[in-house]
């Protein structure tokens, strides 16, 4: 009750806002305490506020209120407050969304803003901040967020490398989507695996049906089959409500299991019942799900050397990898990279409001040179913190990060003897301080690195740095 009254003591004397009009808010909280205070405050703010406590009851309000905004926790009874930005976002693109939870979690975060939401702030909830952002969010507002609603996505919105690899794999993707195999995407981490899948799916027959993304390496080993299949309120200890899994929040439309070879064993056995059967049964539960669903799975491990050690079923394999899709690192498909940072560029000045139009000789020639073991998630991140701080209209050279300019200077020398040893020792310095900022979590420290973690654990090894924490 103490963490509730000092949330409510500043709302309750907060002065009311003078917009014109008054804009209409979904809440979706299930702690009702927590929800009553936030739809007082933005009520004595001059907004309309609706309430609901689940995910699915988040939804239903959503399509029979048409809301201007959605502010939504990231846990619900139900699932999670991502599933319900996913689902909605895939009926209407233009709803802001903003996600609240009392987990600082930079995956969440992250993921959260990749899927679309418009911000994340945690509790507890400075109102300030919280009005601020709410305001921010509704005048970013489509005037008109029903025009697209019934719209099919455009593929044309998606960009299209100029190289062959790129050109072959749109081609694969073009005749993929029209059917109902199931794909297997290969490629090294930041190559865009989600992004393809993605395609496949808004330029398939289920465009207008649910995408749902679950990333297979976050997900417990305890908790994988409920996250997935969903489970009844008492089926195990810590089971206090109902939960609806990412199977069924896709029924009808495309499940994209991401990382598919990090799922347990036992987890393999009632997927591949699953894809079998087209059903499933959550935990606890005496009846099964009719399942109509398409199944993207997509790694950048060898997943075939799973097999050889029995870590992978060799059976759920041949089921997911139906088509295959390969995608090739950026350095070895040089001639898109500068019309791949073009296109981030665009989408960071829109998000950003810049207005960068151009990249320095000098920036062209280190991007081009550059080996890029974080692909288009490196490029698209570096591209969008420049744009960030770009006081101008021209990309230059120090807006990049400094540990791409020291690679730009060292290539241009022959590096040997001693000057060798010293950039290892420096290779070294930076890992440790990922390490030492990730709390030794190894699969964050490779992100923070812009490498995969079978890259981190080979420099690991070759460093000889400590794995311990």
């Amino acid at each position: 009750m103490k963490g509730i009254r000092s949330f409510l003591v500043p709302f309750l004397f907060d002065g009311k806002s003078n917009l014109p009009t008054m804009s209409k808010i979904l809440l979706v909280e299930d702690d009702l305490s927590y929800s009553r205070i936030i739809k007082t405050f933005l009520e004595r703010n001059n907004f309309e506020v609706l309430s609901a406590n689940s995910v699915s009851k988040g939804l239903q309000l959503i399509g029979k209120e048409q809301p201007n905004l959605v502010i939504v926790d990231y846990r619900l009874p139900d699932g999670t407050g991502l599933q319900l930005l996913e689902t909605s976002l895939n009926e209407n693109d233009t709803l802001p969304f903003i996600l609240i939870t009392s987990y600082i979690d930079i995956r969440t975060a992250v993921k959260a803003m990749k899927l679309g939401a418009f911000e994340y702030i945690t509790k507890p909830i400075n109102p300030d901040e919280l009005l601020a952002t709410v305001r921010d969010a509704l005048r970013q507002e489509t005037p008109n967020p029903q025009s697209k609603k019934n719209e099919a996505p455009d593929p044309k919105d998606h960009l299209v490398g100029k190289s062959r690899a790129s050109q072959q794999i749109d081609a694969h993707i073009s005749i993929v989507a029209a059917t109902d195999l199931s794909v297997l995407i290969l490629g090294e981490t930041g190559t865009g695996k989600e992004y393809a899948a993605r395609k496949i799916h808004l330029q398939s027959p289920r465009s207008s049906k649910p995408f749902v993304a679950v990333d297979c390496g976050a997900l417990s080993k305890e908790l994988a089959a409920s996250e997935l299949f969903g489970h009844l309120k008492g089926s195990f200890t810590g089971a206090l409500d109902d939960k609806t899994g990412h199977f069924e929040f896709a029924n009808g439309g495309t499940i994209f299991l991401d990382e598919v070879g990090n799922l347990s064993y036992e987890v393999q056995v009632k997927l591949l019942r699953a894809i079998e059967e087209r059903k499933i049964r959550k935990i606890g539960a005496n009846t099964e799900i009719p399942l109509d669903i398409r199944i993207i799975a997509a790694t950048n491990e060898d997943i075939r050397s799973g097999i050889q050690n029995g870590s992978f079923r060799e059976d759920l394999f041949h089921r997911l990898n139906e088509f295959q899709i390969i995608l090739e690192p950026l350095r070895r498909r040089r001639e898109d990279i500068m019309q791949f940072a073009e296109f981030f560029v665009n989408q960071s000045n829109v998000r950003l409001g810049k207005s960068v139009t151009d990249f320095a000789p000098a920036v062209k020639e280190i991007f081009e040179s550059y080996s890029w073991p974080g692909n288009l998630r490196e490029l698209k991140n570096i591209v969008r913190r420049g744009v960030l701080l770009a006081p101008g209209s021209m990309f230059e050279k120090d807006l990049l990060p400094l540990e791409l300019i020291a690679y730009a200077n060292c290539s241009k020398i022959e590096i040997e003897g001693p000057e060798a040893l010293k950039i290892e020792s420096q290779e070294s310095d930076l890992i440790r301080k990922a390490l030492q900022e990730s709390n030794n979590n190894k699969s964050l420290a490779a992100k923070l690195l812009g490498i995969d973690r079978k890259t981190l654990y080979n420099k690991l090894a070759k460093l000889r740095i400590s794995q311990q924490g």
